[in-house]
């Protein structure tokens, strides 16, 4: 009787894969979070980074020119895979909680390298040229998180917006790193009360841009404007 060849799928079973081929590129961003994981990120070369994941210098220079460079690309994975898991029900909600969903669907895809962003955080607190380029870098990701939220976030209130919401979320990220309940009690009432903070603090902002110097001359204007063009139309 004929042997199956070894490894071969018996009749009605799924072959078994071979798991796919990690890029340079995907090797260089785990490498340096695992490194992150154990040491400050100011500490972390790309000799170290070489050396644990099996490329060359060159390999890695082809792919980053610095740590902030891999530091970006895992904060840009991290926002495609969030907007990849938008959910269509949140579409009728209000504004706050459709950005809740979003927020909380950003710590759940942070899940895994808890080690690494609590590192990191502790390096920003201490190092201003860590704190700036983080700053630069979480800016950009909440621009993003606010559109997928579907509230405006581009222009100067937009950036203001953005801003406000990345000190928001540094500030929800501290009680997620060390809140052990498994269903983050602790870390959706500070996501939650923060959000409350933010709307309010919105509110005002759209206050003060109301009120602005210029304004209300704007608005007379073209109130007077609109009343020429409504005359010339009769």
């Amino acid at each position: 009787m004929a042997r199956r060849p070894r490894g071969a799928a018996r009749r009605g079973e799924e072959p078994q894969l071979p798991p796919p081929t990690r890029s340079n590129r995907e090797k260089i961003v785990e490498t340096f979070l695992a490194l992150l994981a154990e040491q400050p990120f100011e500490k972390i070369g790309f000799g170290e980074i070489a050396a644990r994941s099996g490329l060359s210098l060159a390999e890695c220079r082809s792919e980053f020119s610095s740590t902030i460079g891999v530091l970006a690309a895992y904060v840009k994975e991290i926002d495609r895979k969030v907007l990849a898991g938008g959910e269509g029900d949140m579409a009728e909600e209000p504004p706050r909680e459709r950005l809740f969903d979003v927020l909380m669907r950003r710590l759940e895809t942070l899940a895994p390298h808890r080690a690494a962003i609590r590192s990191l955080l502790r390096s920003a607190s201490r190092n201003p040229g860590v704190a700036f380029a983080l700053n630069g870098l979480a800016l950009r990701s909440q621009q993003w998180m606010l559109t997928a939220a579907g509230i405006a976030a581009s222009g100067p209130r937009g950036l203001i917006r953005a801003q406000g919401l990345a000190l928001l979320y540094a500030r929800v990220l501290r009680v997620w790193l060390n809140d052990e309940d498994p269903g983050l009690a602790r870390t959706l009432a500070a996501l939650d009360r923060e959000l409350a903070r933010g709307q309010r603090w919105a509110g005002f902002l759209d206050d003060l841009f109301r009120f602005a110097p210029g304004f209300g001359r704007r608005r007379r204007r073209e109130r007077r404007r609109y009343g020429d063009e409504e005359s010339a139309a009769a």
